[in-house]
């Protein structure tokens, strides 16, 4: 898994010739699924499909149509209380940051079907939303009632300044350019501004050791081609946002739910691979939260000023 190589496509339409981080163009090739190479810049360490999808394909990655996110369109599905419980999390976190957000103005990028948008404006926060999938944005809309726009950031029509707060929450590994996407949300923000995100950790507790047995399951869980285009670790993560002009601030370390990563009963009748693999790497994921290398981590920032 270790040897040196430039990547060539065998899937998709494209490469990654450069990191989109330190623009290397040296990869260490790490892992290979469902087709896609993920790769580790051999200068800074960021992690990214070196043969992503087209910017057609990953539009059409985000459609309920297709069986993206049907769960999160239904309040009686059991993802829908998965991301509730998730929505408040980020509220929390959030909080830490700011104590009061009541009167700021909040716009929280990748707003899926609005459940966070929903517990932000009630704790008094002024909100807005955007959304690629037209189905997610639509429910949002309908269901809470939030101002969510449908599209991208280019076209959202938003005023340089505008807003207080900016959230990105696991939106960041899906931008086929995330440097170029905080660019974008710094410009958005205020003097003195805040954004935070999330997004897992490919350094954390869970992936580091999985990955070292991949071979012996012929399985890796951490990587999520090709919804997931870059994995991203602390440094990485808060190197980029630095580059994007932000003051890195404080990381929260969290882990990713346990039924997301390790499936249900259910799931565990239908695969013999999973269940023993649920057994051995579920504790180690909540052990890692513990001491700070959790597979899933927030990190704040501000715009200066």
């Amino acid at each position: 898994m270790n040897q040196m190589a430039r990547i060539e496509a065998d899937t998709g339409q494209g490469t990654q010739a450069t990191c989109n981080l330190c623009g290397g163009s040296e990869h260490t090739f790490h892992y290979r699924k469902a087709g896609f190479d993920l790769v580790r810049c051999s200068g800074c360490s960021l992690a990214f499909i070196a043969n992503p999808p087209d910017m057609e394909a990953v539009s059409n990655l985000y459609s309920t149509s297709d069986g993206y996110h049907t769960g999160l369109v239904n309040p009686g599905d059991s993802d829908w209380a998965r991301m509730q419980a998730i929505s408040e999390q980020h509220l929390r976190v959030l909080s830490k940051t700011i104590p009061n957000g009541k009167g700021l103005k909040l716009l929280d990028m990748g707003c899926s079907s609005g459940q966070f948008l929903n517990a932000a404006r009630g704790a008094g926060y002024e909100v807005q939303g955007l959304e690629l999938s037209p189905h997610s944005s639509q429910f949002a809309r309908d269901h809470f009632g939030l101002p969510v726009y449908t599209g991208l950031l280019e076209s959202a029509g938003f005023e340089p300044g505008s807003f207080d707060v900016i959230t990105l929450f696991d939106v960041i590994e899906h931008m086929p350019d995330p440097l170029a996407h905080l660019h974008a949300a710094f410009d958005l923000l205020k003097p003195g501004g805040v954004l935070l995100q999330s997004t897992p950790n490919i350094d954390g507790l869970f992936p580091k050791l999985s990955y070292a047995v991949a071979d012996l399951f012929g399985y890796w869980q951490h990587p999520e081609p090709p919804h997931h285009l870059f994995q991203f670790s602390v440094k990485t993560l808060s190197d980029m946002t630095a580059k994007a002009g932000f003051i890195p601030g404080r990381v929260d370390q969290s882990r990713i739910d346990l039924s997301y990563s390790f499936g249900t009963m259910a799931d565990w009748k239908a695969s013999k691979m999973l269940f023993p693999y649920a057994m051995l790497f579920a504790p180690v994921s909540v052990i890692g939260s513990w001491i700070g290398m959790g597979d899933w981590f927030y990190l704040a920032a501000r715009k200066p000023g």
